[in-house]
């Protein structure tokens, strides 16, 4: 494979077996078209699937895996833990090799026209693909999740980039674009309480949390909500709750991992936990992970190593990656996973 891309969707359903079997089979029956990783998640009722493919092949992958989620989830019936804005819920687009970040905005755009004339789906563009400021923020778009998704389609401010401004009840929406390789890394702690977590990730996220005055209120300047910026860079963070496990998670996405990477992450988790007495109890990757960030954590952890399978292993127990699920490098790095 000369040219790779990789694509990242993820969709509403973490819990069928079956659905998520028939999308993980639809991205594998491709040509050109590589299925390195499916991971679901009951709690947040969501599987994030991971495949690498040529331009050809990663566009058609996207479009397949879509189409079976189409039939296979109703977003009236769904319920979970994460975001959501529909059932294909994002379609991200990375450059890897051999492909820039103008082919994965092409293809973006391409699956966005494709999708949304054959599913009747509102479909926004972000990051590198957005052709509007407010919609580079995946979070932004996603503001009122799918159960505001009707009202806001009646906004002319949120006239969608393909398809009709008409609420799909079944599939709600869908976003997609070209961004950077990002991490989704959560960080677990021994609460029940999700207030505690959510705490924790307003205070790490960069956009901070909002300042309030002592009876709560919202403090403005100039018409404009003031907010005590966060410690850490390019990251975005929500605290979630973990039923099976009867734990929280600070749930993170590193946007730019070469400027907040794991290690920054989990240390800075650690120590606010520490300050009301929450013990963190390790941590993990949804999804996959590029080599040079792992190693670059084990570095942090172990810095006279020189040796990468001893540094990867480093940050699997340092990160205590295993706590929750085995981690195994062969099945979560990226690298390892891509055999031309």
């Amino acid at each position: 494979m000369q040219e790779i891309i990789e694509c990242v969707p993820n969709f509403s359903e973490g819990r069928n077996e079956e659905t998520i079997k028939a999308i993980g089979d639809a991205v594998s029956n491709t040509p050109e078209c590589k299925l390195l990783n499916c991971e679901p998640d009951k709690d947040y009722n969501r599987v994030v699937v991971t495949f690498v493919g040529t331009k050809k092949g990663v566009l058609e992958g996207a479009v397949n895996a879509s189409l079976v989620a189409s039939e296979r989830i109703d977003m009236t019936q769904h319920k979970g833990e994460h975001p959501r804005l529909g059932a294909i819920d994002v379609v991200p687009f990375i450059p890897v090799k051999n492909v820039t970040v103008e082919d994965c905005v092409a293809i973006s755009k391409e699956y966005g026209k494709i999708v949304s004339e054959k599913l009747n789906i509102p479909i926004y563009l972000y990051e590198s693909s957005a052709v509007k400021p407010d919609r580079i923020n995946l979070s932004n778009i996603r503001k009122g999740e799918y159960e505001g998704l009707s009202e806001k389609l009646k906004d002319a401010e949120w006239m969608p980039d393909f398809g009709k401004p008409k609420f799909n009840p079944k599939l709600g929406g869908t976003v997609t674009g070209s961004r950077f390789f990002l991490i989704a890394y959560n960080v677990n702690l021994k609460t029940e309480d999700v207030n505690i977590a959510d705490e924790i990730a307003q205070t790490i996220r960069e956009s901070g949390k909002i300042l309030r005055d002592e009876n709560g209120n919202a403090v403005k300047k100039d018409g404009k909500t003031v907010r005590i910026p966060g410690k850490l860079k390019d990251v975005k963070a929500m605290g979630v709750s973990l039923e099976n496990f009867k734990i929280t998670q600070v749930s993170i996405n590193l946007i730019n991992y070469r400027i907040t990477n794991m290690h920054q992450a989990f240390e800075t988790v650690k120590e606010e936990a520490k300050k009301i007495n929450v013990e963190t109890w390790g941590s993990e990757i949804v999804g996959l992970v590029p080599l040079d960030a792992i190693t670059e954590s084990g570095k942090f952890y172990s810095p006279n190593e020189d040796d990468e399978k001893n540094l990867v292993e480093s940050a699997v127990q340092n990160l205590g990656l295993s706590n929750l699920t085995k981690f195994n490098p062969d099945d979560k790095i990226i690298e390892y996973l891509i055999k031309e």
